[in-house]
């Protein structure tokens, strides 16, 4: 069962991240999101948790796919991903400290440079929910807490976001 949302807020050539004070991921650059609580869709999930992050009122967001992580036998973590795309006017002023952390708008470039350690695992994914219309589902599979492999499949949606 997929317990958790993230969103990444995109406003131009730049995204909205939240370098968390706590974990999962403390330390590093990701979208927003948290957990879905009891009898919330994933999407009315994610909407309130990026008021909650941000203090942004969103609508509309789009439903972008899954994520999983694995051990090949158990999965032990799940969320569903959403891009919401902001008009370049949109004013936000960063960085701002909040509550899980810091939030400040970082570049596409910077987010997918190849030296960049300091964000979660965006590169893997990010880059195809941005380009491309299918959704997808993509599985993090780790031994001994490292990652050794990376599939994304075509997400066949059935439950309601």
């Amino acid at each position: 069962m997929v317990k958790f949302t993230i969103c990444f807020l995109k406003k131009g050539d730049q995204i909205l991240l939240l370098n968390r004070d706590f974990p999962e991921w403390m330390g590093a650059w990701n979208g927003v999101g948290g957990k879905i609580e009891k009898n919330e869709t994933p999407l009315a999930g994610a909407l309130r948790e990026i008021k909650e992050e941000t203090g942004i009122v969103l609508n509309d967001i789009t439903f972008k796919g899954k994520i999983t992580w694995t051990d090949g036998m158990t999965d032990f973590g799940c969320m569903y991903a959403f891009i919401a795309e902001l008009p370049e006017s949109y004013h936000y002023v960063t960085p701002i400290k909040v509550t899980e952390g810091i939030l400040d708008w970082k570049d596409l470039s910077w987010i997918f440079h190849p030296k960049n350690v300091g964000i979660a695992d965006l590169k893997y994914y990010l880059p195809k929910m941005l380009d491309e219309t299918t959704n997808y589902e993509y599985i993090f599979t780790y031994k001994d807490s490292e990652l050794i492999d990376i599939t994304s499949t075509p997400f066949v949606q059935t439950v309601t976001i």
